[in-house]
């Protein structure tokens, strides 16, 4: 499928989305009203309390979810299923324990006929991209939960989505494997500007990783603010920034926000923190 000429690849527009699990007496509603945009190249981040329809919003943008109301688009189409272009990563990695690291990375040019030797060179070049040359002919039982993750990212990028949705992706790593993971996608995404929509409930992660952070409110979700990010990319090291003035005082406002229902009685913060007032208003905005 063609894009359109006038859109760039990667655009993400969500408008007054809603969705409803589950059926009669069961029935609940997930997400409410949603509304947002990502632009081409965006990180974006999701934050929110377990059990807000994060996960859930992110199965509808893949396409395995029907919503109950509103409007999914991606680069001007509509979402109505699952696509290569909207590549998805999970907590838990799906790698085949059959297939060696190489034809896993493969897999889904093997699906679409490509020849063996050009899937087999793609795939090389992608493990080359996560830091895991070397291991292709290795089983994924034999990889460290970090290094299995890194071969689910290049089974995902080696179909050139434009857009890339992670669902809480390094959650299930010890907290040094999860900043190491956190600094190579972010390394990664520097040098291929595929769209980003990253779900997660950890404040530091989406304050290192995000351009802009959509915080969500309990069930049913919807967005409670916007918070848009200022600081430097490429992001300085991890701990020069998680100790930044700025730093704690957006992820004390998070905090806030997830503790209340409505966000709306609480401050506004400025790109660096700051909260909004005449003083800062001309030189910021969210």
């Amino acid at each position: 499928m063609s894009l359109p000429e006038n859109l760039p690849a990667g655009h993400v527009r969500v408008e007054n989305l809603s969705i409803h699990l589950g059926s009669g007496r069961d029935a609940f509603e997930a997400v409410h009203s949603l509304g947002f945009s990502i632009e081409p190249g965006e990180f974006v981040c999701v934050l929110g309390p377990s059990g807000c329809g994060k996960s859930t919003l992110l199965g509808a943008l893949a396409g395995h979810l029907r919503p109950s109301g509103g409007s999914l688009e991606v680069d001007g189409q509509p979402v109505s299923g699952p696509s290569p272009q909207r590549g998805m990563v999970f907590q838990h990695h799906t790698l085949l324990p059959w297939r060696r690291v190489r034809d896993n990375v493969a897999f889904g040019l093997k699906m679409r006929g490509v020849p063996r030797a050009e899937r087999h060179a793609r795939a090389e070049e992608m493990l080359q991209l996560v830091g895991l040359e070397g291991f292709a002919q290795r089983w994924p039982s034999q990889l460290s939960g970090g290094m299995q993750q890194r071969v689910e990212i290049a089974r995902v990028l080696i179909n050139q989505p434009r857009l890339l949705l992670m669902d809480e992706p390094f959650g299930a790593l010890d907290a040094q494997t999860r900043m190491m993971m956190q600094a190579l996608l972010l390394d990664i995404w520097t040098r291929l500007r595929t769209s980003v929509l990253f779900i997660t409930h950890d404040i530091d992660e989406a304050l290192f990783l995000a351009d802009r952070i959509l915080v969500m409110s309990p069930r049913p979700g919807r967005i409670l603010e916007e918070i848009r990010l200022d600081f430097p990319r490429p992001r300085p090291r991890h701990a020069d920034l998680l100790t930044s003035a700025g730093f704690a005082r957006l992820k004390r406002h998070c905090l806030e926000l997830l503790r209340h229902e409505d966000g709306r009685q609480l401050p506004r913060l400025t790109p660096l923190g700051l909260p909004i007032n005449e003083q800062t208003r001309p030189r910021f905005a969210i």
